[in-house]
């Protein structure tokens, strides 16, 4: 049997999503606006990085190809040698919206059809009959912010306050979700997380796709900072995904990071967690190694998204792409015969768009099957195609979207 390996650069988008224009992002195309920053000097930070984007591993894995597949973007005119048995192309993702459940679930062969509920971007952002039940059922004496705002920006504004009445921060966005931040000592971590259980259940009859712990220290507007103890209450699948096939074949999910979060825990085997993406990293190289015929290691890497693409902070995400992309072969050199490794991305963040929000875009395909020829695979028209291609891999069952692309690239490992 085989082994596979998901790896989600959370929010790396390519660009020239069919159906942008209707998301208010036509034009937008995170890794072509980063790459073109830092060619023009503009991507530029003393003590952090400098000259044009330098991702030479992902390069060898076809990036640049995926990227003209999505969109056109030119990236790296000189002539690069490919990897052997290295696979490139994009995908466009169909599900509506353009949100982490949404591309995941997407991912793993179930697009999310249906529409989510979201909140207005308005003051208050929360209807009265929620925010008088969040008060009354999870047992605060209110609740501060109660509008659309950036994560960092909110605890600045409202931490002292939260601090000094006991009132949880909740805000919301563009996007389908619930955050909740509480200082982890002054309020205290179980408690905020005992009242996001509470707001999950009050925002099921909404179809708000996830309500977000965000725990914080700090004493002051200066001091105050996100802790790694982030915990994610998701609406669970509305049906099996491929993390259940797998696992009721007999093989185990490895959740890196978020995953088990994004599917509600079901069909995860395993949850490994760190604080930044080299720690993700550090935890899905354990966890490649640990891996036995049959399972499936399912990575997310979310600091792209979160730290950089939401902070619109150019200099930022080339760093962390660059970092990434220097332990790309400290993955690749665990691969054996008959593994299947992938490199992905969940939707776009432009951090050169307006506003501090996700941006529909294609994302990149990218990866290896030691022994098969690789290729172009060109541009798949639904995320779903990445899930049916593991599963093929692994000998499961297919599910109900998508279609397999490992034929294309000489073979299939069972």
């Amino acid at each position: 049997m085989a082994r596979a390996f998901v790896f989600v650069l959370d929010s790396f988008g390519i660009g020239g999503a069919a159906d942008a224009e209707r998301y208010g992002d036509k034009g937008a195309d995170t890794f072509g606006h980063i790459a073109s920053a830092c060619a023009a000097g503009a991507a530029d930070r003393a003590g952090l990085r400098s000259g044009p984007l330098a991702v030479p591993n992902m390069t060898a894995l076809g990036l640049g190809e995926a990227a003209r597949t999505a969109s056109g973007f030119s990236f790296d005119g000189r002539t690069h040698r490919l990897l052997a048995s290295s696979f490139h192309g994009a995908a466009q993702e169909i599900s509506a919206g353009k949100d982490t459940p949404s591309g995941h679930w997407e991912i793993a062969g179930l697009p999310a059809r249906f529409d989510w509920g979201y909140f207005p971007d308005t003051i208050p952002s929360f209807p009265q009959e929620l925010t008088d039940a969040m008060i009354r059922e999870g047992k605060v004496p209110g609740i501060l912010a109660n509008r659309h705002a950036p994560g960092t920006t909110v605890i600045e504004d409202f931490g002292e306050e939260h601090i000094a009445t006991g009132k949880p921060i909740c805000y919301t966005s563009v996007d389908s979700v619930l955050q909740i931040a509480a200082h982890e000592t002054h309020f205290g971590l179980e408690r905020l997380y005992a009242f996001c259980k509470v707001v999950r259940r009050l925002c099921d009859p909404l179809r708000i796709g996830r309500v977000i712990a965000r725990p914080f220290i700090g004493e002051t507007r200066e001091t105050f900072v996100r802790t790694p103890n982030r915990k994610d209450y998701a609406t669970p699948p509305p049906e099996p995904t491929l993390l259940d096939r797998v696992t009721d074949h007999g093989g185990r999910v490895i959740a890196i990071g978020k995953i088990g979060d994004i599917f509600a825990h079901r069909g995860i085997s395993e949850i490994r967690k760190g604080a930044g993406n080299m720690a993700m990293f550090d935890k899905a190289l354990g966890a490649m190694e640990d891996a036995r015929p049959g399972d499936f290691v399912f990575a997310n890497f979310v600091d792209f998204d979160t730290e950089f693409g939401h902070r619109r902070d150019v200099p930022g995400y080339a760093a962390a792409l660059e970092a990434f992309d220097r332990r790309l072969p400290e993955a690749l050199s665990r691969l054996k015969a008959g593994d299947l490794f992938m490199l992905t991305a969940d939707h776009g963040n432009d951090p050169t768009w307006r506003g501090t929000d996700h941006t529909r875009e294609r994302t990149p395909v990218l990866g290896v099957v030691p022994g098969l020829r690789g290729g172009d695979i060109g541009l798949r028209q639904t995320f779903s195609d990445i899930g049916a291609t593991v599963a093929e891999h692994l000998g499961l069952a297919r599910g109900g979207s998508g279609a397999s692309f490992l034929s294309a690239l000489g073979g299939h490992h069972a």
